[in-house]
């Protein structure tokens, strides 16, 4: 082969997959734009013509007999296609007055970035359009699969999201300040068995590490795993960090405490002896500041605040609870019932 061969092929190869990745978008694109068209005609004709049931299931037979290799003309779904419209166009107060008012309204362009099945999953479990629209982004933003979606929608990811109680505001950079701020929640919400009142911090991080795809589910894009435990010798004394993530986006270390109890004043400054020593023996020079997240059973929120007022460390308090809500994705890699009792016998 002449010389530079090998290395326009590999070019040439991220070329194609580039644009295969555009055809694909493009095309969902367009597919969630009739969609709309269809819903939003739909619409009009039940208004203006009085169209019912028969019409549609009419409509939905001679659709699939002219274009039999299309999958997406059931009754089912067309029915689908006219609450994709309205869900988007319709005041809850007036419903008729607000098709006539938003006939012919713009899709809004988010939607055309997520697939069918995730925009169902939007305007049949969401009635707050701020929550679908919210939603839509994280879902392009972070490539959630459906079932990834349903599951952040069910443990309320919406009104968790930058809610923790830091003080961010006065020891990061704004820029830094306002990413952090938005990776934290409150609560958090994992998916532990067998939880009981007396389950010690050492049995809560060996639950929340013994499935990591979890964990990090939870705890959001940007986190890499870097250990439970985490050895620090400082002047000759061990001390050990429950879990130690790097977060990618914020460019930073970042420090978890686990606490089975409520939010007391003095985990601040055992946070902060953490952070200073990761800062001193982990961090380089390219790093930004560690941040440190206590996470308790129970926060008061005027404790917590007090106890960060006047640190200079970056460190946010968020609480926790349990739930066995998992998607389905994951939950896939779990024995069923019937594994389990073979296994026992």
């Amino acid at each position: 082969m002449p010389p530079g061969y090998f290395r326009f092929f590999n070019e040439l190869k991220g070329w194609i997959r580039t644009a295969r990745v555009k055809a694909s978008l493009s095309a969902n694109r367009e597919l969630i734009a009739l969609y709309w068209r269809i819903g939003q005609g739909i619409v009009e004709r039940q208004r203006v013509a009085g169209w019912g049931k028969s019409v549609v299931e009419r409509l939905s037979r001679d659709l699939r007999s002219e274009f039999p290799d299309s999958m997406g003309f059931s009754v089912q779904n067309i029915w689908k296609m006219r609450a994709f419209f309205l869900a988007w166009t319709r005041e809850l107060s007036n419903l008729s007055q607000a098709v006539r008012e938003l006939a012919g309204r713009a899709m809004p362009p988010e939607l055309g970035e997520i697939p069918w099945g995730q925009n169902t999953e939007l305007i049949f479990r969401l009635k707050n359009p701020l929550e679908r629209i919210w939603y839509a982004r994280k879902t392009i933003e972070h490539g959630w699969s459906r079932a990834i979606l349903v599951h952040q929608i069910e443990t309320g990811l919406y009104g968790r999201s930058g809610r923790a109680v830091t003080n961010f505001s006065k020891t990061l950079p704004p820029i830094q300040s306002d990413l952090a701020s938005q990776v934290m929640k409150d609560p958090y919400v994992f998916d532990i068995k067998a939880v009981n009142e007396r389950l010690r911090e050492r049995d809560l991080e060996k639950c929340l590490v013994d499935d990591i795809r979890k964990l990090l589910l939870e705890l959001g894009v940007g986190f890499a795993f870097v250990g439970s435990q985490y050895p620090l010798e400082v002047e000759g004394e061990d001390f050990y960090i429950d879990l130690l993530f790097y977060h990618l986006r914020l460019r930073c270390f970042v420090v978890i405490d686990l606490k089975t109890g409520p939010f007391r004043p003095e985990h601040a400054g055992k946070m902060n002896f953490y952070l200073s020593a990761v800062d001193d023996l982990l961090k380089n020079e390219h790093d930004n500041p560690t941040i440190g997240i206590i996470l308790c059973k129970t926060k008061k929120k005027l404790i917590a605040e007090y106890a960060l007022r006047k640190m200079d460390a970056p460190i946010g308090v968020s609480g926790y609870r349990f739930t066995r809500v998992m998607p389905e994705e994951l939950g896939k890699s779990l024995p069923s019932a019937e594994e389990l009792e073979r296994r026992l016998t």
